[in-house]
């Protein structure tokens, strides 16, 4: 019987034992998947097809999550545009913060976003901002103010070339001339 008695109580001790370990490798593994590859300091990173620069990102920091595929910017961002037939700078971008999918290329400003059109001096801002690399066109969802020499527009939802010299407002607001 104390054989017996025995015996059980070393089970559970080994199955308790067991099942710690289990629990705390397994928040050692979400903690893992949650921090970064990566992070650096003071990066730029150059949006390219083939030879032609399309983009050229700056910001502060960032965190580069290669399961996700994913990198993420804070700490201010600042973009410059490059035109297709020129290859000279046709806008620049601003923002708090912005994401990067590193599969496409595709960029989501975020916070105080102004973009601003070397050509036109058009100002657009919004809270948000979404750019696609391969069609180089931007767009938003959110609230959208533009500011051209001719007038101001303000709505919901837009899309437009990245020079913002060709844009669509989608629920207009206001309109100043």
């Amino acid at each position: 019987m104390t054989f017996v008695v025995c015996m059980c109580t070393i089970c559970l001790v080994t199955l308790m034992a067991c099942t710690e370990r289990t629990e705390q490798t397994r928040a050692t593994a979400d903690t893992t998947l949650a921090m970064p590859t990566h992070v650096a300091y003071g990066i730029t990173v150059h949006f390219t097809d083939s030879s032609r620069t399309k983009a050229r990102l700056r910001g502060s920091v960032a965190r580069i999550y290669e399961d996700r595929m994913e990198t993420t910017l804070a700490g201010g961002v600042f973009v410059e545009f490059f035109s297709t037939s020129t290859g000279k700078r046709a806008a620049t971008l601003r923002s708090d913060s912005a994401w990067i999918d590193d599969r496409t290329k595709n960029m989501m400003a975020i916070g105080n976003v102004i973009v601003i059109a070397d050509s036109s001096n058009t100002r657009l801002s919004t809270p948000r901002l979404f750019w696609d690399s391969a069609t180089e066109r931007v767009s938003s969802t959110e609230r959208v103010s533009i500011v051209s020499p001719k007038e101001t527009i303000d709505g919901v939802g837009f899309e437009s070339d990245q020079a913002l010299t060709s844009y669509r407002i989608y629920n207009v607001r206001g309109v100043q001339r």
